[in-house]
């Protein structure tokens, strides 16, 4: 096993630049994933790692080899596609073997691997069929045990699941849990699908615009998110972020006002603009009449309702605002009624309206 290092990593495409100055350390044998919206880099990254794109600068090092200009057979990875990319005239056991013929493995250790990790797969009933006659989820399978017989340093996936239907994605999720344990090989795994990322990653790496915006555990990411965009792409729904106005022992937007101690972060804010990041699940029906001294109430109008069976999502309007609420599938109320809930203020999150960085 190694782990993964790139140290200054920049790309250009023409006079566009595509990755700015990524620094990242991946440990040995952890499962990092690579989460952002379509463009942000992540895919390139990947391919830089891999050895398919050249970087303009920078270090990429796997172990304590640096594999700048090293091909992509030789950098000891193997990589798993979104498209599967199995050879449809070859046999299930074919496209398994097919890399260690090249590499001039010997035929009784390719059987071998190809058993072992057909067993693992449970792909043994199927090695004899063409692609043609898998369905998706055994493709994809056979796309991982093609990689896992290499017996490689590094995994590197580019969405692997995202071809796949809802339920199949959550049984191959829990597939790839399982395979990391089992083998702990290093594992680079590109997403753009934030539940995939907070489900496999040991930790998570969230990229916009090229540049990493925060590289922490799941729960740490979802609970103490480093700035605007982090808490608006993890989490879903996401966050609700509204523009506030720093008063003395008081945040006040257009329509409404929350009175609360002046926080030590808002202490060099006053009468400047912040933004309020409160979670779905912290907006939430207050239990009696009497609200907790942490429970800020606050009367809301219903707009739409999201039925999920486990949970509710509603879709609330105060004043100009748009808000979202986690709620019981057990509360009642119906499109147009007012509701009244309360912002738990022990979670509220506090941003700079102009760096976007949280406020420590």
């Amino acid at each position: 096993m190694a782990s993964v290092t790139l140290k200054n990593i920049d790309k250009f495409y023409g006079a566009t630049r595509i990755i700015k100055n990524v620094t990242l350390d991946v440990h040995d044998k952890e499962f990092l994933v690579l989460v952002g919206p379509s463009g942000c880099g992540k895919t390139t990254l990947l391919r830089i790692i891999s050895g398919l794109e050249e970087t303009q600068s920078g270090e990429i090092l796997i172990g304590d080899r640096r594999v700048n200009g090293v091909a992509p057979k030789d950098r000891d990875i193997a990589m798993i596609f979104q498209n599967y990319a199995l050879y449809p005239h070859m046999s299930v056991y074919d496209n398994m073997a097919f890399g260690l013929k090249l590499r001039n493995v010997p035929k009784s250790e390719i059987e071998h691997r190809v058993s072992n990790v057909s067993r693992m797969l449970e792909l043994e009933p199927f090695l004899k069929r063409k692609p043609k006659e898998l369905s998706g989820g055994q493709r994809q399978r056979v796309a991982m045990g093609r990689a896992i017989v290499r017996e490689p340093k590094v995994f590197l996936m580019d969405e692997p699941l995202s071809n796949l239907d809802a339920k199949l994605r959550v049984q191959m999720r829990m597939e790839l849990q399982k395979l990391h344990q089992r083998l702990g090989i290093t594992t680079l795994y590109v997403t753009h699908d934030q539940t995939e990322a907070m489900t496999l990653g040991t930790r998570i790496v969230v990229l916009k615009d090229g540049e990493i915006q925060q590289i922490d555990t799941p729960t740490n990411l979802y609970e103490a998110p480093a700035n605007i965009f982090t808490a608006g792409f993890i989490g879903s729904p996401s966050m609700n972020l509204i523009a506030m106005t720093v008063e003395k022992n008081a945040l006040r937007a257009k329509d409404f006002q929350i009175t609360l101690p002046l926080d030590e972060r808002l202490s060099s804010y006053l009468g400047r603009k912040i933004i309020l990041g409160i979670r779905p699940e912290d907006l939430y029906p207050k239990s009696t009449d009497s609200p907790l001294p942490y429970e800020y109430p606050l009367t809301v109008g219903v707009e739409a309702i999201e039925s999920l069976g486990s949970e509710t999502f509603l879709h609330l309007k105060k004043g100009d605002f748009d808000l979202t609420a986690r709620v019981s599938p057990h509360f009642k109320c119906k499109i147009g009624d007012p509701i009244d809930l309360v912002i738990d203020l022990r979670r509220m999150h506090l941003f700079d309206s102009e760096s976007g960085q949280a406020l420590k």
